[in-house]
This record gives C-alpha cells, sequence and structure tokens, in this order.
C-alpha cells in the first residue's frame, strides 16, 4: 500500500511540517551567454601589423633587378615552374605604385583580404622597381615580400613575366578559401 505524502502520518509529511510553500510566479529570464573576446588573438594579430610596418634594412636588401620566388612546403617545383612561365590566369591585380609603405601596406591587406573572399587563386601584385624613389631602391619590393611570406593565405609567388611587369611585380598563387 501506498503512502500519501498528505497523510500527517507519513514520514515525508512529518519531515515537511513548519515548511511553508513559496509563491513564485516568475521565471529566471533568459540571457544569451556573452561570447568571449579573443584578446590574446587581437594582441597578436596587432603585433603582427606592427612588425609588418616597422622597417629595417634587411626589408631594402632586395635588389631592383632581383627575382622574388618563394613557396610554402607542400608546393611542388612544376606548380613553380609553371607559374614561372605565365601558365595560371591572373584574376585580379593591385597596383601599387606611388603609395607610402604604410598606404602600400593598407591596400595589400584589403586586396589579399578581398581576393580570399572571393575565392581567387592567381594575382598579380605590382611593387614596381623602385626607379621613382628618393634613394632608386626599390622599398616597396622588399615589404611585399616579406608581407608575402607572412600572409598564410599565400601558398607561392615568384616575379612576373617581363611582358607583365618582371621583377617590378608578382604573381601571387592562394590558398583555395574554405
Amino acid at each position: 500500500m501506498a503512502e500519501n505524502a498528505d497523510d500527517p502520518r507519513s514520514p515525508f509529511a512529518r519531515a515537511m511540517s513548519g515548511v511553508r510553500r513559496l509563491a513564485q510566479d516568475r521565471v529566471t529570464p533568459y540571457r544569451p551567454r556573452v561570447r568571449p573576446i579573443p584578446r590574446q588573438s587581437r594582441r597578436d594579430a596587432q603585433a603582427v601589423i606592427a612588425e609588418m610596418m616597422t622597417f629595417t634594412s634587411q626589408d631594402i636588401d632586395v635588389a631592383t633587378g632581383e627575382e622574388l620566388l618563394f613557396r610554402r612546403p607542400g608546393i611542388d617545383k612544376e606548380t613553380m615552374r609553371r607559374m614561372k612561365r605565365g601558365h595560371f590566369a591572373l584574376e585580379a591585380e593591385l597596383d601599387l605604385h606611388g603609395l607610402t609603405v604604410e598606404q602600400a601596406r593598407t591596400a595589400f591587406a584589403a586586396f589579399l583580404s578581398e581576393a580570399m573572399r572571393r575565392g581567387l587563386r592567381c594575382v598579380r601584385i605590382i611593387h614596381g622597381k623602385g626607379l621613382g624613389s628618393e634613394a632608386r631602391l626599390p622599398v616597396l619590393k622588399g615589404f611585399v615580400n616579406r608581407w608575402l611570406r607572412q600572409a598564410n593565405a599565400v601558398l607561392a609567388f615568384c616575379s612576373a613575366r617581363p611582358e607583365q611587369g618582371g621583377t617590378g611585380a608578382v604573381t601571387v598563387l592562394l590558398r583555395r578559401s574554405p
């Protein structure tokens, strides 16, 4: 036979004697969880940008006529050979002529971001040969070389074919966007 909780002789009723039922007509409001702020990631990104903007003599160690060449591990020599011969169709172009280093960096970052957003595979960046600079040195060429090496979106790059700008431009192979 089951015990009735309302029966004053039941153990539960005895245990609850003197307890008052709370009158509550409210429900705790739902509060969405606040997404964490990626503070360290932001600091890291700012540090990379600050480092990219620093100017060292190493950045202009690239000579005017020197060819640029870079490939990440996993990119085979055949792909580089095809890039050097101009076998990849260029899908976009950025011309940095006449820009300061800071302006060029901003334009470079925006261009690369937009190229990735659009899913472009092969682009050209014209940095110039430095013949118009005060020191007649390829300042932007050195920076572009460094920025491209630091960008995760870049798989490989090489100096453009002579008819596409030669050592005053680079052809860049980008990762496929996910």
